[in-house]
């Protein structure tokens, strides 16, 4: 974002650094699904770029020449695009589109002319949801993921390929993998033409190919390659040279850089222990935003044989590292049995006596403690509280048992298991029991406010633009989410009794110590 408040595109090169690609007048991004994602896309010859303005038409960059490609709607912002990808010819744009019609958000597939000349057409539509249209480098096939309500992209999707036929027409759609109970995340065409995947058919986010007809396990073990898909675009894995493949690896709050193929299988040494899903690969090198328990996200670039890394885009830390509170991983038994995991964060400096506690519950519920530099929890270190945050169960990161461990217990689960976090390190002695409080943003500050109702673990709360009611939210959330409380509360309204009793609202006579409550307001 620029000083005018502005999303840019930046290209970077060794010859000449950075300039910004859009021109003033424009902002990148999409409004698909509430969230967006895959806002850009650019030709194989790098002399075109194609973007989703902040109006929600798809505009072409070239040189100093912005023209739009699709035509402008009789409602603003009422077509959407996202999820851009150009073909092997760089003739035409394969995306997600979602229209706003008479009260209805229909999502499908669309073809895009890439100069504009034709309107783009829809070639699949039927599926409640789509991602990641991904045309073959020859040009004649074309694979995406699919899924309906109520499942989310990381409970079931299904992976399919067709035929691109000459006409411009698809042929008929061969299953490649997933199910509703299969997540497969981020198909991805090697250059010699070999579908690759991510799915958690074994119980974790691990890289698959197809290959004769089979899924071949490529990359396996316990660890997630793949994310929570709230946003288009998201790229864990990319291909290296010598028939490689650079991943994002993760197990619980930290991440590493994993390089397999052709008989290697090895980590890169890196100073970072976070890494946004935004991984691209040229050669043997790779960009990525990383980030460290001492430093914020920065783009960088790195030689995966020599391990040297360069910093491309990032604002440097203010004040000393020494002055950080470095977190300490912890686990604990749930009152259920399940181990749950976390980050500690002792207060700077020394503490007088055992220091009071603040427990952050991230604004999930598939959400997860990243283990990088967060200067609101500094902020609280600085001023002599010990911070815990809390990876409760529906956390990524754990494998896919643990993931489903939310369904139908959201609003109880994740709030019980914040509050045994507390009562964890007060059995520990590492806080003191009278100065606990819980804090929440969003789904979080749900989670934080069902732990009042359910525990006297906490002194007081803050929760920043809460969730409040899960009926609520279930009627008023976007297309994409609004169906999520079915897997997490259960199907309405068979379930109705099990909404009123995890509402905040219906038990709100429960809470007995402050709370801090921070509502968004809504403009325009």
């Amino acid at each position: 974002m620029d000083t005018d408040g502005r999303d840019v595109l930046v290209r970077w090169s060794e010859s000449g650094g950075r300039h910004d690609v859009i021109p003033a007048g424009y902002s990148v991004g999409s409004y698909v699904h509430g969230y967006g994602g895959g806002a850009w896309a650019f030709a194989a010859s790098g002399d075109k770029v194609w973007f989703c303005n902040s109006d929600q038409r798809v505009y072409r960059v070239r040189g100093d020449s912005v023209i739009a490609v699709v035509p402008e709607p009789s409602v603003p912002g009422a077509v959407r695009y996202a999820d851009l990808c150009v073909d092997p010819g760089g003739q035409h744009l394969w995306c997600v589109r979602e229209r706003h019609e008479q009260g209805r958000v229909l999502n499908e597939l669309a073809r895009i002319a890439a100069d504009g000349g034709s309107p783009p057409e829809a070639i699949a539509s039927g599926w409640d949801f789509y991602a990641f249209p991904r045309p073959s480098p020859d040009g004649r096939r074309l694979a995406w993921t699919c899924w309906n309500a109520p499942q989310m992209p990381w409970d079931g999707t299904y992976l399919y390929i067709a035929d691109l036929w000459p006409d411009r027409s698809l042929g008929e759609p061969v299953l490649v993998a997933g199910g509703d109970e299969e997540s497969v995340f981020q198909p991805q065409w090697s250059p010699d033409g070999v579908l690759y995947f991510v799915s958690d058919r074994s119980g974790w986010w691990n890289l698959y190919a197809w290959q004769d007809g089979d899924a071949v396990p490529l990359v396996t073990g316990d660890f997630e390659l793949g994310v929570a898909q709230w946003e288009f675009g998201y790229s864990t894995y990319a291909f290296l040279d010598g028939g490689r493949v650079a991943a994002i690896a993760q197990r619980g709050a930290q991440q590493s850089l994993l390089i397999s193929g052709s008989g290697e299988s090895r980590h890169v040494e890196l100073p970072h222990t976070s890494m946004k899903p935004y991984l691209s690969a040229q050669g043997g090198r790779v960009a990525l935003v990383a980030s460290s328990i001492t430093e914020t996200p920065t783009v960088i670039a790195v030689n995966v044989d020599s391990g040297t890394v360069s910093k491309l885009a990032g604002v440097e830390a203010s004040g000393s590292s020494d002055d950080l509170s470095r977190p300490e991983s912890f686990s604990f038994a749930a009152r259920d049995g399940l181990v749950v995991h976390g980050l500690f964060y002792p207060p700077w400096g020394s503490a007088d006596g055992v220091p009071p506690l603040v427990v952050k519950a991230h604004p999930g519920p598939t959400a997860n403690v990243p283990m990088r530099l967060d200067w609101h929890t500094q902020y609280l270190c600085s001023h002599g509280f010990a911070v815990a945050e809390v990876d409760y169960r529906g956390s990524t990161g754990y494998g896919q048992a643990f993931r489903n461990a939310l369904r139908g217990q959201w609003g109880d689960g994740d709030a019980l298991d914040c509050a045994d976090a507390a009562g964890y390190l007060v059995s520990e002695g590492r806080v003191d029991q009278r100065r606990v409080a819980i804090w929440g943003a969003s789904a979080g500050g749900y989670t934080a406010l069902r732990a009042l109702i359910l525990t006297r673990a906490f002194a007081g709360a803050v929760a920043r633009s809460p969730i409040i009611d899960p009926l609520t939210w279930r009627r008023t959330a976007p297309k994409f989410q609004a169906h999520q409380a079915g897997l997490l509360v259960g199907a309405w309204p068979g379930v109705a009794e099990v909404y009123r009793a995890r509402s905040v609202m219906d038990n709100v006579a429960a809470i007995n110590v402050p709370v801090l409550c921070c509502m968004a307001s809504r403009t325009g």
